[in-house]
């Protein structure tokens, strides 16, 4: 049954009295303070000083629970109180929020301390649900002094309005291959493996001889079946089971008599040791080896030794797929498809600059501590804890727009134009890929991009086709919690989905 132009008008009325354009970022930055921000804090746990005091034999920062209030300023007489957004931008203030960490100072097992301390303060995005305006109906936001169809999902910093544009990145944990025109490999694989801290780029490659070899985390080249016999899959027997082609590959066979001689474990990691150039007696680079696959191989599949049999699961899908796009039955994975992106939002680039500078934040805690401990005193944590320092680091990227990552004008100036450029100013997306490079297929219109992006919206010269804009109704899905992600595979679990099993240790 077709609509009429009636329907279709009721339609999207409807859709924007309960949808903003920007609601999926501001739903974003919503999660970020909800819920990402306890992570980050959760991820770091403690942090223990290098220097204690010579009564002490172990001490050790906890930390707790971290809490958001709603957007204040203090003025110059010591008087807290709330204020609006129309008050920051006249008076060339940052809409913030103050943001609270409780800390514990734990010496001997004993908790000496622990308060509630003021660790910095957020910038606010507008209309988000820590921002006053939420919520209010459009008499209220006229009284508010402001513009009751304004959108909101962007900042005040220093009375300036600033926007996050939002990055276009290549999906991570996917498995990418492709054939190579030239040089000593044939095929490749590329994997971005990301954890909650690590992003590491892996590389599989396919020599002309048949070896597969794998690079990451600065070990380059490492030969593939050795770093399967490192991860606990010792029999030969187990190899090409882990890859599961239906018909058998000379490729296989090639890689299982070079690395034939490895019949144990430990002499698998004494090898790939030596492969990585580690200078060390037998014991300890056996230690540090496993180290390095535990908490640098595919770290998103996880950190802890019984999470080995999974990552060698994993490489085997990596050869099965490189070789299957050997024998023609695959085509090359096509990176421009929009399956294969993801759009990087509020949440995940102040999730980055937060984690990057609240490691910042501990290690001058960590530093003012020890100095105290030099001098014959136990600092309390009040006196340790530096405000300003993890403000001005976030306020300066966002007035600024230099990122983590080396990466620039991730934060810009929001177009006033007109209502259009502002509305356009909100949705655009931009490339990683480098303006200077041609990367013509990255820059075309590609069918994926219908209804997700818009087809015409594009500057000319150089950023042409890397700088884009999101459809006007198009929504990004936000990242899920780690509960909801559990739930979602126990859901699998029930309708027949088993988990891979372990491999004995040799």
């Amino acid at each position: 049954m077709s609509l009429s132009k009636l329907d279709k008008v009721t339609l999207i009325q409807k859709y924007f009295e309960e949808y903003n354009f920007v609601q999926s970022n501001i739903e974003s930055y919503d999660g970020f303070v909800e819920w990402r921000l306890q992570k980050l804090i959760d991820e770091i746990g403690t942090a223990t000083p290098a220097v204690i005091p010579p009564e002490a034999e172990e001490v050790k920062f906890v930390f707790g629970k971290i809490r958001v209030e709603k957007p204040s300023i203090t003025e110059a007489d010591g008087a807290k109180r709330k204020i609006l957004p129309v008050e920051a931008r006249m008076r060339n203030l940052t809409y913030a929020a103050p943001v609270f960490l409780e800390i514990s100072l734990i010496i001997d097992g004993k908790e000496r301390e622990r308060q509630e301390i003021q660790i910095c303060v957020l910038p606010v995005m507008l209309r988000s649900k820590l921002c006053y305006l939420h919520g209010l109906s459009r008499n209220e936001l006229i009284q508010a002094g402001e513009d009751p169809l304004d959108t909101g999902g962007y900042f005040a910093i220093n009375g300036t309005e600033r926007t996050l544009v939002l990055l276009e990145d290549l999906a991570a944990n996917n498995i990418f291959v492709q054939r190579e025109k030239t040089g000593p490999v044939t095929h490749s694989a590329m994997v971005y493996s990301a954890s909650d801290v690590y992003k590491i780029p892996h590389t599989i490659e396919r020599t002309k001889e048949g070896l597969f070899l794998i690079s990451f985390a600065g070990n380059k080249r490492l030969p593939l079946f050795m770093v399967l016999k490192a991860l606990g899959f010792t029999k030969d027997s187990e190899l090409p089971k882990l890859v599961g082609l239906e018909e058998a590959d000379e490729d296989l066979y090639m890689n299982l008599v070079s690395f034939v001689d490895f019949r144990t474990r430990d002499a698998a990691l004494d090898d790939l040791g030596r492969e990585m150039g580690l200078v060390l007696p037998k014991e300890q680079k056996v230690q540090r080896v496993e180290y390095i696959l535990d908490n640098f191989l595919l770290p998103h599949i996880g950190l802890k030794p019984e999470n080995r049999a999974s990552k060698a699961h994993f490489l085997g899908k990596v050869v099965k797929k490189m070789l299957l796009l050997k024998q023609k039955k695959i085509k090359k994975d096509d990176k421009d498809h929009y399956m294969n992106k993801r759009v990087r939002l509020s949440g995940d680039l102040l999730e980055d600059l937060f984690r990057a500078n609240l490691k910042i934040l501990i290690n001058d805690m960590l530093y003012i501590f020890q100095r105290g401990v030099r001098r014959g005193k136990v600092l309390s944590v009040s006196s340790i804890v530096r405000t300003k320092l993890l403000s001005d680091r976030i306020q300066s990227a966002l007035a600024t727009g230099n990122w983590t990552g080396n990466r620039q004008g991730v934060s810009q100036r929001l177009d006033r134009e007109n209502a259009l450029a502002t509305l356009s100013h909100l949705q655009r997306v931009s490339s990683l890929l480098e303006a200077s490079r041609e990367s013509f297929e990255a820059r075309q219109l590609h069918p994926s991009h219908w209804g997700r992006l818009c087809p015409t919206e594009s500057p000319e010269g150089k950023h042409i086709g890397l700088r884009k804009n999101l459809a006007l109704l198009a929504t990004v899905t936000p990242e899920l919690k780690k509960e909801e992600v559990e739930e979602n595979v126990r859901t699998l679990e029930q309708l027949g989905l088993k988990k891979l099993g372990g491999a004995e240790s040799g």
